[in-house]
């Protein structure tokens, strides 16, 4: 028994000694650094995926930030009462107020030809000067040139009219900025006679175009024009000057303003309801159109920016705008584009921007609105006075001047962006000198007078476009790609195959597009033919060559592994594309009468542009084709064997299983490529900028061009005014692509974990 017992003491010690101690200080530490480990990528990936969030959210304050100052509307910021001690109660009537560019004088013209240069401050009397009108004669009208040329005439009592020109120069005596007023007569100080008859104009018009002045006069319903060609002698410097006169038909009422065209086509009589508008080209009568509503009379008229717009202001506190436009039968008509509304009262003056396409409206009781007529926005109304006013606008449309009575008062405007609007930005707008509303992007011009188009429906367009084209070639190649790479071919081939595609990947996009635009686009254009007919019979030829092999005896079939078949196809596409492109030329002459791209622009009646949108489907699709490839050959390699093996197992055939199995299990992971291709496309910038030609249009032919929104802000931020009106709507159209890109990718979520779940029992 002792024994026994000794044994089985000695078995126990044993066991023991054969054990593993789990607890062991070395143990212990080895597990606290795990779980210490565990802890900080834990912490480390949530902080990660945080802060991506973040970023992102922050990336969407910032462009909201820069964007949201463009829809704010106008303001008035202080109102400054100005003293005019060297203003009498009962000073003449004014004829025209203006401000100088630096905001710091104010001319005054009053109906007995004085001027009055005043500091707008102080009030201070800076100068005063006497216009040279004949003795004994008076002013009985006035008029001005276009917006911003600083030039008006007036008309005298004896059928003469004056011509004057104000400007301003800055110096700096002493460091000091100072600007000296300056009055100048481009016609000569003596009056020019309109009416031999010498009677009074009471109603006068003058354009300057070149060194053509074209001035008109009416007096008793008698219209009189004259065209006066001021000629310099280049060697002696002598100036001289020949007249021509117009013979125009005569009115039937009385003419309450007239308004010249600026490239001298058109004269604007506008009577109390109605325009008359004369061609001076044909000098005859083109139409007499209605331009008020019922029970309402014209109460003021204006030019705007550019003088090609007429603002209307009638006596019910509407402002219309009007425009000559051509109809379907090719005739000019005025038309009413645009009305806007100050309220009920008559509209007393229209007072249009020397910088942009906006204007202000003062009405008979004080009340200012403020407009911009591309935009069709109504900014501000506010009333500013009590009464009728007279008031005057600064070149940049940042100071008010008012005058009512003896009194003057500045009011500070503050009004950056009122080029933008909804329907500026996403509807079609009727522009100047168009024939019809249209999607225009053209953002900057040479001429002071452009009327900026700001739609980004084209950018929108292009964007669209371009994607479209370069999914439509990259998405069925890159998904049935990776379907053979990770269902049918072998192995060692696939080790071979696979990195290569994506090594594609790592091209860069600016090479891809240098190569597009100046080899690819002049290649397609030359072999346009072969292009498609290689398109067309690829497929054609690969299902042919797939024929042929699969009637090939077993001896030979047998001889090439499984897997490896498609590297067969090599010598197919190379034979099939060197077919298709040889046989180009010889398609041309056969079909297309030598060039098929005169056919299509004059048979088929459809434009042909060289960089256009097929050069860029060809080249963004292989730019696209690595994502996709990649991630969807990764989710079709990783559907379980135990499914395919199975498939087969219970009877499928393996394009069955293929179709049944393997594509709805990869199906969230395939998805996932498209998208994620998609978002490529759509956000490629190189390629697009330097294979489309950049034509921002709406059409969705294939061989025109487009702009995209991500080409269009690589193009124009280096050239936009930092904080100016085209700087924020760049950044808009970049909230736009985050914005379409954040959906997409959004919504591609949702479907993806729908796909998953659906599939997930497989």
């Amino acid at each position: 028994m002792n024994n026994l017992a000794h044994d089985s003491m000695s078995t126990q010690a044993a066991s023991k000694r054969q054990q593993i101690d789990f607890d062991t200080p070395v143990l212990q530490r080895k597990r606290h650094m795990r779980a210490l480990k565990d802890r900080v990528a834990r912490w480390y990936f949530t902080i990660g995926g945080l802060s991506v969030l973040a970023a992102i959210t922050l990336i969407f304050f910032y462009l909201g930030q820069v964007v949201a100052p463009m829809f704010q509307g106008a303001s008035l910021e202080g109102k400054h009462s100005i003293p005019s001690t060297w203003l009498p109660e009962q000073s003449a009537k004014p004829l025209l107020l203006t401000i100088e560019e630096q905001n710091q004088l104010a001319m005054r013209l009053d109906v007995t030809g004085r001027v009055q240069f005043a500091d707008v401050h102080s009030g201070r009397l800076i100068s005063s000067e006497q216009l040279p009108i004949p003795e004994g004669r008076r002013i009985v009208s006035f008029a001005e040139d276009a917006p911003g040329t600083y030039q008006l005439v007036l008309g005298l009592d004896n059928g003469q009219v004056l011509v004057v020109k104000h400007s301003y120069r800055v110096v700096y005596p002493n460091n000091e900025k100072t600007v000296i007023p300056q009055l100048s007569y481009p016609f000569g100080q003596e009056p020019i006679t309109l009416d031999p008859q010498g009677r009074a104009l009471s109603q006068v018009g003058v354009s300057q175009f070149r060194s053509n002045l074209l001035l008109t006069g009416v007096t008793d319903k008698e219209l009189h024009v004259l065209r006066l060609s001021r000629t310099e002698s280049l060697l002696t410097g002598e100036v001289s000057l020949d007249e021509e006169r117009l013979a125009l038909p005569q009115l039937a009422d009385p003419v309450t303003a007239l308004r010249i065209d600026p490239r001298h086509l058109w004269l604007y009589a506008i009577t109390k309801n109605h325009a008359d508008v004369f061609d001076l080209r044909q000098q005859q009568l083109n139409g007499r159109y209605n331009l008020t509503t019922e029970g309402a009379e014209v109460t003021s008229v204006s030019s705007l920016l550019g003088g090609i717009s007429l603002m209307v202001g009638d006596s019910k506190g509407q402002i219309g705008q009007w425009f000559m436009v051509r109809d379907e039968q090719g005739n000019s008509t005025l038309r009413l584009i645009r009305q806007f509304s100050l309220g009920n009262k008559p509209i007393v003056q229209i007072l249009p921007e020397e910088r942009r396409k906006g204007f202000l409206a003062l009405d008979s009781t004080g009340q200012v609105g403020v407009f911009h007529s591309t935009a069709h926005r109504t900014l501000l109304v506010e009333p500013i006075a009590e009464g009728s006013v007279f008031a005057a606008l600064s070149p940049r449309a940042n100071l008010l001047l008012v005058e009512q009575g003896a009194k003057w008062q500045s009011i500070e405007i503050d009004n950056p962006h009122p080029e933008v609007s909804w329907s500026a930005l996403w509807g079609k707008v009727w522009y100047e000198s168009y024939d019809e509303p249209d999607y225009i992007w053209q953002s900057t011009s040479a001429n002071s007078d452009f009327e900026p188009k700001l739609s980004l429906a084209p950018l929108a367009f292009g964007t669209l476009k371009a994607a479209f084209y370069a999914m439509l070639l990259a998405a069925p190649l890159a998904i049935c790609a990776a379907i053979y790479t990770a269902y049918f071919m072998a192995p060692a081939m696939r080790r071979k195959v696979k990195p290569i595609i994506e090594l594609m990947e790592a091209l860069p996009t600016v090479i891809l597009g240098f190569f597009a635009g100046l080899f690819l686009a002049p290649y397609v254009e030359n072999h346009l033919p072969g292009i498609f007919s290689l398109l067309l019979l690829m497929p054609v030829g690969i299902v042919l060559a797939a024929w042929a092999w699969s009637r090939m005896p077993e001896s030979i079939r047998l001889r090439v592994p499984d897997g490896w078949e498609s590297a067969l196809l090599i010598p197919v596409i190379l034979l099939v594309g060197a077919f298709s492109l040889s046989l180009s030329g010889h398609m041309e002459n056969w079909f297309f009468g030598g060039d098929m791209r005169l056919w299509l622009t004059n048979d088929m009646g459809i434009a042909f542009d060289q960089r256009n949108a097929l050069v860029v489907g060809l080249a963004m699709g292989f730019a696209v084709i690595p994502n996709i490839y990649s991630i969807a050959e990764d989710a079709i390699f990783s559907v379980p064997k135990s499914l395919t093996l199975g498939s087969l197992a219970l009877g499928a055939t393996p394009w069955q299983t293929l179709t049944r199995v393997v594509i709805l299990t990869a199906s969230p992971g395939i998805f996932s490529a498209l998208m994620i291709g998609m978002g490529r496309a759509v956000g490629e910038t190189m390629i697009v900028l330097m294979a489309t030609g950049n034509t921002p249009i709406m059409d969705i032919n294939i061989f025109e061009g487009l702009r995209t929104l991500a080409a269009n802000v690589a193009v124009e931020m280096p050239e936009s005014e930092v904080g100016g009106t085209h700087y924020r709507i760049l950044f808009l159209a970049a909230l736009v692509l985050l914005t379409f890109t954040f959906v997409m990718n959004t919504l591609a979520e949702v479907i993806r974990q729908r796909l998953r779940g659906k599939y997930a029992s497989l």
